[in-house]
């Protein structure tokens, strides 16, 4: 008998991914969001609702096996309040929900935001979470209560995933994007030598899946395989476009200090995290992912 499987945040564009990968395999889907998506596939059941309403939520998790959670406000909403209420809060209404109706599997997606700079390379799962600013900060609390809510008997694992990117998903990339199509040049900091990571959404998404199907309280890092520098990244797709821009190097410390003006006047919609991060290395140890999901 199929599964049935709660993406939560399943109308965006990664919980419609995770929604679709898990039709092709034939398990049911029940979709729970605060807005319903044009093309969900008539088969898959919407519960609309906020992750903040516990009787929302509770709706949502009836009769559920397994539960991908994936509501987050994200770093581009730079809402400190809403970090907390819906990233931490809400993970907080949906273990409780998930523990009274008696699910399977939850799956907690996370954020690489949770290790901050980390203070060594690869980071693996035994590394320290040291968060530095607030959108990583919560997404640790919500890891903190996944950890509680395991030591009382809830099956949950977590997904920690690097920069996500895919076809129709740029994310903040956008932004580097759209001056290579406009043959602007691109910023790297200090030369652009940090080793930056990536994943590929269709691969979150199957690591997503693989998680939910393994019995067991874990944390995976999950990340692409092939990665480089920032330079080198930019550079391969400046190559490709081939609208005649180039990579530049400037000076870090005025840079981030740029950055973090502008994204606080609003007149960017870079978060705290990307002005921490885009200079520095960031690659993630999968050995465990490997081992364990193939």
């Amino acid at each position: 008998m199929a599964k049935l499987h709660l993406v939560t945040g399943g109308s965006g564009y990664f919980g419609n991914l995770l929604v679709a990968k898990l039709l092709e395999r034939g398990d049911q889907v029940r979709v729970f969001d605060i807005l319903d998506a044009d093309d969900r596939p008539a088969e898959v059941e919407f519960v609309q609702g906020d992750i903040r309403d516990k009787r929302a939520v509770a709706t949502a998790v009836a009769d559920v096996d397994a539960v991908h959670h994936n509501v987050a406000m994200v770093p581009l909403a730079k809402d400190k309040d809403a970090f907390w209420s819906v990233n931490s809060n809400g993970t907080l209404n949906l273990l409780e929900a998930s523990r009274h109706a008696g699910v399977n599997k939850v799956v907690y997606t996370s954020s690489s935001a949770v290790f901050g700079v980390p203070d060594r390379l690869p980071v693996d799962e035994y590394c320290t979470p040291r968060p530095a600013e607030a959108y990583g900060m919560a997404k640790l609390a919500g890891e903190e209560m996944c950890w509680r809510f395991a030591d009382d008997g809830l099956d949950v694992s977590i997904i920690r995933p690097r920069t996500i990117m895919g076809h129709g998903r740029l994310g903040i990339m956008q932004i580097l994007f759209d001056w290579i199509r406009e043959g602007r040049n691109v910023p790297v900091f200090d030369g652009g030598h940090n080793k930056y990571q990536f994943v590929h959404a269709d691969d979150l998404a199957d690591a997503c899946i693989r998680a939910a199907d393994r019995p067991g309280p874990r944390a995976y890092n999950i990340g692409a395989d092939q990665y480089g520098t920032m330079r080198e990244t930019l550079q391969g797709l400046i190559d490709h476009a081939g609208t005649g821009s180039q990579v530049k190097s400037v000076p870090s410390a005025p840079a981030v200090m740029g950055m973090k003006l502008t994204s606080a006047l609003g007149l960017s919609p870079l978060g705290a995290y990307h002005s921490l991060m885009y200079g520095e290395d960031m690659y993630f140890d999968q050995t465990r992912a490997h081992e364990e999901l193939g």
